[in-house]
């Protein structure tokens, strides 16, 4: 048996099991040992699972699971969490350079170190499938909007775009907006969850980005955020073509602590 120290920390609801990995004695760690871990019956509970593991090039390296167990692509509320979390293990201070699946990531965190601006990927390329905008902000997302978004059936309607003919291999992450005036309100089914989530990082980034485009916004732009689990903002510049200066703005809060053994 394996006795691992875990933190489990929470954005806007998007919740992770965070190991400090630096020592590489978690490096074993299987699919079905994540899968259990993350079970809400069974284990911890969580949307996810992340190793901190040092790097020679960089103040940490975020490697990300899925609640499945497989290793997943980039998680934006789970990389402000690991911000977070490096900030609680003095790693750093104000501001960090880390690594991630999909690249070099900078992170500024408030002095009380619970909330995280997190630098995006740059986006190029907007597809449509349909009405719906098709785009990849560290992970790939589908973005539609709807009516009575409080009332839909989130797990049925987005199980059905991401196992259909076009998505089912690779999967997608599938986005729900409604425009409330002031804010968008998003609702999100995560693949590697295979459910609803209480918020989604690169799925508001994505959200943010889709609806700049479809309403024709450009500039420095920043847009509030309405997910189950809270609010978060997206702030960026667009000129039309490329969306740059990319971050996602929101809560990263430590839950507890413990140990687990498997």
């Amino acid at each position: 048996m394996t006795t691992i120290p875990f933190y489990k920390y929470q954005g806007a609801g998007n919740d992770f099991i965070l190991i400090d990995n630096r020592s590489q004695n978690f490096n074993n760690l299987s699919t079905k040992d994540i899968k259990k871990l993350c079970d809400r019956r069974f284990g911890i509970g969580a949307d996810g699972l992340m190793l901190l593991n040092s790097h020679a090039d960089y103040d940490f390296e975020m490697r990300y699971f899925n609640a499945d167990g497989r290793l997943g692509s980039m998680c934006g509320n789970g990389g402000r969490c690991i911000v977070a979390f490096a900030k609680h293990l003095n790693l750093i201070t104000m501001e960090t350079n880390f690594l991630a699946v999909d690249g070099p990531h900078y992170a500024k965190i408030s002095a009380e170190g619970n909330w995280v601006d997190l630098q995006m990927i740059d986006v190029e390329e907007i597809f449509t499938d349909g009405a719906a905008s098709i785009l990849n902000t560290g992970s790939p997302h589908y973005v539609t909007q709807v009516t009575d978004l409080e009332d839909l059936d989130v797990y049925q309607a987005g199980f059905e775009i991401r196992n259909n003919d076009t998505y089912r291999e690779n999967g997608i992450n599938v986005n729900f907006i409604e425009d409330k005036g002031d804010r968008f309100f998003v609702r999100t089914f995560e693949r590697g969850v295979e459910d609803e989530t209480f918020a989604c990082g690169t799925g508001v980034t994505a959200v943010a980005m889709a609806m700049a485009k479809k309403n024709g916004k450009t500039g420095k732009l920043s847009q509030p955020i309405q997910v189950k689990g809270g609010e978060l903002r997206i702030d960026f510049n667009y000129d039309g073509t490329l969306f740059s200066d990319v971050f996602l703005c929101g809560p990263a809060e430590r839950v507890f602590g413990g140990s687990v053994s498997i």
